[in-house]
Parts: structure tokens; C-alpha cells; sequence
């Protein structure tokens, strides 16, 4: 458990209500998401946020969820300019991508949604498996799986907010 707070934290705690919500827009899509983890500042430490945003997003309804999804692009096509999904989707390769495109587009018309995963640290080739397991889902489970995934996409990009925000400032 992490007890110290880095500066970026403070930072966040001290921003106003704007500046606040623009930072939480940028990790996740859910205006009401974003309402509540504002809510609860100012936190003391890290893991109380990322406990916020744990909170927040078992709260959001299916409205909610398809806000928050919007803010994502299609694994293996990131949004041009886009730092942040490039980053997050560096595991795929020109070898994977045709296929996730492919595969997304019918897992659309299945579930009426893009195919959402935590793509961090993952190959294109573990998301391609993902995907064709998670094709043949119901749409109920699908639903609170692409839920745990932002949580856990949420989570890395607070923790990055909060941390590297610090090192940013100090250059």
C-alpha cells in the first residue's frame, strides 16, 4: 500500500474544478466518473484515488459505460496524435492489426460496442486470443467485463497522472 504522496497528487488535489475535470477526461470518458472521483478530493494518498476510482466506476450505468467506451479507439488502430492510446497499444504489430480490425468489427456488431481490453504490457497476439474468447460472450458479460477493464485502464493512467505529472514539473 502506498502511504506517501508524490507532488502530483497535491497537484490534482489543489486543481479547481475545471482544470480538475479536464485531468480526470483524459483517463476516462465517463463524465459521472469523473464527477465522483473529483468528489472525493482531496486524497491523501494514491491508493485512496485509485480506491475512488474503483468505487466510481462499479457505480456507472450502462449510459455511463458507452460514454466512457467512446473515449477509446479500436485496439490496433489508435487515435492519430494520440500519445496516450499509442502508447497503451505498442503491443500490436502490423502482423496483429488487420485481424484485431477484422475481429472488432464483428465483435461491433455483436455487442453493439468496440472490443475493450487493458492493452498495457500486452502483445497483439494475447489481445487477438482475448477477443476471440470474448466474441462469443453474452452482452450482459461483456458489459462488466469491458467495466473491469476500465477500471484497470483507469487505474494505470491515474497513477501516471499522479507520478509522472512530478517529473514533468521538476524538468
Amino acid at each position: 500500500m502506498t502511504t506517501s504522496a508524490p507532488p502530483g497528487l497535491a497537484r490534482f488535489n489543489a486543481a479547481d474544478r475545471p482544470d480538475a475535470a479536464a485531468l480526470l477526461y483524459e483517463v476516462c470518458a465517463s463524465r459521472a466518473w469523473g464527477a465522483a472521483v473529483a468528489a472525493g478530493r482531496p486524497y491523501r494518498h494514491v491508493d485512496a484515488l485509485l480506491g475512488a476510482s474503483d468505487a466510481a466506476m462499479a457505480g456507472l450505468t450502462d449510459g455511463d459505460l458507452a460514454e466512457a467506451m467512446a473515449g477509446h479507439p479500436p485496439i490496433g488502430r489508435p487515435k492519430p496524435g494520440d500519445a496516450t492510446s499509442a502508447r497503451e497499444q505498442s503491443g500490436v504489430g502490423e502482423e496483429s492489426r488487420a485481424e484485431l480490425l477484422e475481429l472488432n468489427l464483428a465483435y461491433q456488431e455483436r455487442h453493439g460496442q468496440v472490443f475493450l481490453i487493458c492493452a498495457t504490457g500486452r502483445t497483439g497476439e494475447e489481445m487477438l486470443t482475448a477477443l476471440r474468447e470474448r466474441i462469443g460472450n453474452d452482452t450482459a458479460t461483456e458489459r462488466e467485463i469491458v467495466r473491469a477493464e476500465l477500471g484497470k485502464i483507469n487505474r494505470i493512467r491515474l497513477t501516471r497522472l499522479v507520478t509522472a505529472e512530478a517529473a514533468e514539473g521538476e524538468r
